[in-house]
């Protein structure tokens, strides 16, 4: 009996500790991961914070804090990173280590909780094209909806969302009148509830959470999400593509396969590697651009131009697949086909024909009496002989020259058979007869 009593108040004991472990503050067993989103939010940095998200939810952590200090960036990207966050079960938290401007305010209003360091804003986002111009009626609108959206996804006042967004909107106390985008200081974001908090450090956040204790995982950028953020970058892409065209146009001025060749490749390589990594481009587009290649490399040996029709539709079909945003590799290749065209005018310009692909379908030598080409001989040695007509000139017809017959024609009108004529002009096969007057014979 002394032996069931003591295992029966060992197991009650036991149960107490085991119940009272979550109110003491330990985490050893939870996971926090830390995700840096830093520089220009583009579709790269969407497939980098896709694998974090889900490598997090595959270790089941308790929570996955974004590191944020950005400028802003790609709508598009931005929409889909959004999307991204609201749909994990897992507890999202941004951590505004400097600034999250435009794009970046609105991944933060995406997540569940907003912290901010001391001196760091949010705000002003006002949605712009690739050339620094306000965007047209409808992005806006589009821009509008989605941050007022983002705003009431976690209970926060949508107002002052707009305000970053729409500078129509007037909020004279936060510093925001008509006129101007609202951009929220930390205290400013504290105030009116768009952050839980303000704290000096990652440390103290992490505490703040009840995280202290927890196992913290940073996830790091790979190369190659490094590289494909780097090219998939709005500005990039028209280099790239400038950069390809303009090396395949240089190659055909150049013997063999060299450099401007390889550089052209490269750049073209690069950019759907850049796509592919990105999970913008599968390989079905390589495969359409890789057929494109060959399709006008078969125009060389095929007859009629449809080869070459057909590779060039290819190659533009497999870019336009490899972009999400037609509007912005319409315009990347208009540039880069601009910029093509004036290098190809300033090569025949400058270099002629020295070009070998042209050699071989233009004519560029000429059959001058220089190089030894004559196509008709001129007798001009018959120029003040004397000789008879041996028909009629009408005008044309034969004279007997030096016991010569040649084809001639008569200087004025009709000449009877028989009459005396001189030769008075050769140009070539062209003969020029007059008949001589009577007085003069």
């Amino acid at each position: 009996m002394n032996f069931i009593r003591n295992i029966t108040i060992f197991s009650f004991l036991l149960a107490i500790l085991l119940m009272a472990a979550p109110f003491n503050g330990n985490a050893k067993n939870e996971i926090v991961y830390v995700v840096p989103i830093e520089e220009t939010v583009e579709k790269g940095l969407y497939a980098f914070l896709s694998r974090a998200v889900h490598t997090a939810e595959e270790e089941n952590a308790s929570a996955i804090i974004f590191e944020i200090n950005t400028p802003g960036g790609a709508v598009d990207a931005a929409g889909d990173i959004g999307k991204l966050l609201t749909s994990t079960q897992m507890k999202t938290v941004s951590f505004i280590n400097n600034r999250a401007l435009s794009a970046g305010a609105y991944i933060s209003l995406n997540t569940d909780e907003i912290y901010m360091v001391p001196g760091s804003t949010m705000g002003a986002a006002a949605i712009i094209d690739q050339q620094g111009n306000t965007a047209g009626k409808k992005a806006e609108s589009f821009w509008f909806a989605a941050m007022e959206s983002a705003a009431k996804h976690n209970n926060r006042d949508p107002i002052y969302a707009l305000a970053m967004a729409d500078e129509s909107i007037d909020l004279p106390n936060l510093r925001a009148p008509k006129g101007k985008l609202l951009t929220l200081t930390a205290d400013q974001a504290l105030e009116v509830g768009y952050s839980e908090g303000t704290v000096k450090n990652l440390d103290e956040l992490l505490t703040d959470l009840g995280y202290a204790n927890a196992e913290i995982l940073t996830v790091e950028e790979s190369f190659a999400e490094k590289m494909a953020r780097f090219i998939t970058h709005p500005v990039v892409i028209p280099i790239l593509l400038s950069i390809g065209s303009l090396g395949l146009v240089l190659e055909l001025y150049s013997p063999g396969f060299g450099i401007p060749g390889f550089m052209g490749l490269s750049a073209l390589i690069l950019f759907f590697y850049g796509h592919l990594v990105a999970g913008l481009a599968g390989y079905e587009t390589i495969v359409l651009f890789v057929l494109g290649i060959g399709l006008i490399i078969a125009e060389f040996f095929l007859p009629g131009g449809i080869a070459g029709i057909l590779g060039a539709a290819a190659i533009v079909a497999s870019l336009f697949l490899a972009s999400d945003n037609a509007i912005h590799m319409g315009i990347s290749l208009l540039i880069a086909i601009g910029i093509s065209i004036l290098a190809s005018i300033l090569m025949i310009k400058v270099f002629g024909g020295k070009m070998k692909f042209f050699k071989k379908i233009i004519l560029t030598d000429s059959t001058t009496t220089e190089k030894g080409y004559i196509s008709n001989k001129s007798r001009t040695e018959l120029i003040g002989l004397d000789g008879f007509t041996m028909t009629d000139l009408r005008p044309a017809g034969t004279v007997v020259l030096n016991d010569e017959h040649i084809d001639v024609v008569s200087e004025g009108g009709f000449v009877l058979k028989g009459a005396r004529v001189r030769v008075i002009k050769a140009e070539g096969s062209r003969i020029v007869v007059r008949e001589i007057p009577n007085l003069e014979k």
